[in-house]
């Protein structure tokens, strides 16, 4: 059996602010390296083999923070990055919904049918065919270990919707607060989850803010 702690990157201004990041590499606020050091506390007593992350500096330093407490180094997998937005990367929710009118609305009704205007923008579908053969490859190399993964909103929601055969129009059914953990675990080509969005570590069962943009 493979298990796989998926995390999600502390909070960045952006995520505040409702600007939509994407593949730009902004860095975690303070408030984000202090949910990202209570996170690494939390799994500090959880043995855990290998980390793995995005190359964003915002999931690679979450990354560390844990990985460090465990005197491990963090490798980085590009097909973790997030969902690139194309022309949405960089603008403020309310900039997108009023010069993409059509689109942000199919975005919040039906995500698996839009693929993000301008160069680069890619689909949820795009996401799945790389993520997908990530976490397979970590279930082949990985055997009888337990591996950390530090990853993005997006990603993990498409993922944790694909490995349980949910489908990615779904995307919206799942939720990822900042620092969140998830627990996944894969024996015989079968998937299972054991825990979703988890956000103890922060001192709240569920989180009261929406966020504002991805």
């Amino acid at each position: 059996m493979v298990r796989i702690i998926l995390v999600r990157h502390g909070q960045t201004e952006w995520n505040v602010t409702g600007r939509y990041q994407g593949q730009e590499d902004t860095p975690l606020s303070a408030y984000g390296r202090e949910q990202g050091e209570k996170l690494a506390r939390s799994l500090k007593d959880i043995p855990f083999d290998v980390c793995l992350s995005s190359p964003l500096q915002r999931a690679f330093i979450t990354a560390k923070l844990c990985a460090d407490l465990h005197n491990l180094s963090v490798e980085k997998d590009e097909r973790l990055t997030e969902i690139h937005h194309g022309d949405w990367g960089g603008r403020l929710t309310e900039e997108i919904e009023s010069l993409y009118a059509d689109e942000f609305k199919a975005w919040h009704k039906a995500p698996h049918t839009v693929k993000m205007p301008g160069a680069g923008g890619e689909s949820l579908e795009d996401v799945r065919k790389r993520v997908r053969p990530a976490f397979d490859d970590y279930a082949a190399r990985f055997s009888g270990k337990t591996v950390l993964v530090a990853a993005h909103d997006a990603v993990n929601k498409v993922i944790i919707c694909d490995l349980l055969g949910m489908g990615i129009d779904k995307f919206w059914q799942v939720k990822q607060d900042n620092t969140c953990i998830n627990v996944l675990e894969e024996q015989d080509g079968k998937w299972r989850l054991v825990l979703l969005n988890s956000t103890l570590h922060m001192g709240y069962l569920f989180s009261t803010t929406d966020q504002k943009g991805l």
